[in-house]
């Protein structure tokens, strides 16, 4: 009983503390939010509206109102670099690494969003500068990822893979797929240059980095064909299968070319047959129906569509039937019959459209070809293998 009791007398004493304790946190409060300039809460209510001309106005008036707050500048430098005027935004932070005396980390953070003025600008090799200058830990994974950036719109591919190399030892984050495509770059350029050796040596490297690299397959087996080493390509092409076998529509062409190189076109179709029955590619089925058309005839095309259409129906295997048997009957005319392929022909290809496009998983860019790089975000293998119907 006599500890219950004592701890009844210290309950007011503690909540008088308590109280005390409030109080203070709440004159602080008041104090630091009433040292903020009213143009800052301004500021902050436009940014909520999308108001950002507004937001920019309310946000230089509190910056001439309060000198001496950084994070005021860092405000209103970002905005400005949002709304495209970075002209102004470098002024801004010159003028403070001119005018101001700062501490030494103060100085870094204003030679950060410096830095990100001069990329947002296209002006390189200022970025580059000041970038590789922030040598604190704090800024050490933005500025590497920054210059892995400039690095790889100046296709500097050495530098790219240094930079991404730190950059996955420090952040944890793999970064294969991206160097097995740097290196991939510097073959297609040691190729230009008619340096093979280089090339291939690039191109192993590459799938050093990645061994799922379907791209430096592709680049190998393309030397070897141009070589003439058709053997060679084929079984360097048929390697991508036990990689990502959604790619074989890409090399389906190249396949069939070397085998007809070596004279042994039956066993490219043949193995382009039972690529299509593994893994029902349209691109492969595309690729096979124009071989067996120009190799053994409309009849056996139609064959082929038809098989596939029992096997797995859809409209442009439907419309590759009825191309083929447009053609037989134009060769052996049947009255009406000819008419009647024709316009079921139209009304497929009026239901599936006529345009397919390759979308980027990353920003959703459509693309006519297939490219290893998004053209509009820049992303590596971001495009699927196969093409979809607009």
């Amino acid at each position: 009983m006599e500890f219950e009791f004592w701890w009844l007398l210290a309950l007011p004493l503690f909540f008088s503390l308590g109280w005390l304790a409030a109080r203070v946190d709440l004159k602080q409060l008041l104090a630091e939010s009433t040292a903020l300039p009213a143009a800052y809460f301004k500021g902050l209510n436009f940014l909520i509206t999308n108001q950002q001309d507004k937001a920019i106005e309310a946000f230089t008036e509190a910056v001439q109102a309060n000198t001496d707050s950084l994070e005021l500048h860092f405000a209103l430098g970002s905005l400005f670099r949002k709304r495209g005027e970075v002209d102004r935004a470098i002024h801004l932070h010159l003028h403070l690494l001119e005018k101001k005396q700062l501490e030494p980390q103060q100085k870094l953070a204003v030679t950060a969003e410096l830095a990100q003025d001069y990329l947002k600008a296209g002006l390189f090799d200022r970025a580059e500068e000041l970038f590789e200058s922030l040598d604190d830990d704090r800024y050490r994974q933005p500025a590497l990822r920054a210059l892995l950036e400039i690095y790889v719109r100046e296709r500097e591919w050495e530098r790219a893979i240094k930079a991404a190399t730190e950059l996955e030892r420090i952040s944890g984050v793999p970064f294969r797929v991206e160097i097995a495509n740097y290196y991939c770059e510097m073959a297609l350029k040691s190729k230009l240059a008619n340096d093979t050796h280089t090339a291939r040596f690039e191109l192993d490297q590459a799938l050093n980095a990645d061994k799922n690299c379907v791209r430096a397959n592709v680049l190998l087996g393309d030397l070897e064909a141009e070589a003439s080493n058709h053997k060679a390509a084929i079984s360097v092409w048929k390697r991508i299968e036990f990689q990502k076998p959604e790619y074989l529509g890409l090399i389906a062409p190249k396949l069939l070319a070397s085998f007809r190189a070596l004279g042994q076109t039956d066993e490219g179709l043949s193995l382009l047959q039972t690529y299509l029955q593994t893994y029902q590619l349209g691109s492969l089925l595309a690729v096979l129906y124009e071989a067996t058309m120009a190799e053994q005839g409309a009849e056996h095309a139609a064959r082929l569509a038809r098989n596939e259409l029992i096997r797995m129906p859809s409209l442009n295997t439907l419309d590759l039937l009825l191309q083929a048997r447009a053609i037989l009957e134009t060769s052996h005319p049947q009255d009406g019959n000819l008419q009647d392929t024709q316009l079921m022909q139209q009304a497929v290809r009026h239901a599936i459209g006529n345009k397919t496009a390759y979308h980027c998983e990353q920003c959703g860019f459509k693309a006519k070809y297939h490219h290893w790089q998004c053209p509009a975000c820049n992303a590596w293998e971001a495009l699927p293998a196969e093409p979809t119907t607009i």
